[in-house]
């Protein structure tokens, strides 16, 4: 019987910004576009398409700006953009 070599925790996907790459996939993988029009996430993104919500394109931006953080020299002072998915207190 293989055995396997790696832990649980070391295959979680640890790379910056994961968090606000799955809420994306997910966000987009629910639109009708991308099921029902087999279209990319891509081109439902960029078309506008009305069934992706505002939510998706939210994400988008947030992710831009969370990729943009990494490569930004001023992150050492300032800290790297996080993206938490816990829902916001009321």
């Amino acid at each position: 019987m293989p055995q396997s070599f790696y832990e649980p925790e070391q295959l979680a996907d640890t790379r910056p910004c994961s968090a606000l790459r799955d809420d994306l996939k997910f966000c987009i993988q629910n639109t009708d576009c991308y099921k029902k029009e087999k279209k990319t996430p891509r081109e439902c993104l960029l078309s506008n398409h009305p069934s992706v919500p505002l939510e998706c394109h939210q994400l988008r931006k947030s992710f831009f700006e969370c990729k943009r953080s990494i490569l930004d020299n001023r992150q050492r002072f300032r800290g790297r953009k996080d993206y938490s998915a816990a829902t916001p207190k009321s």
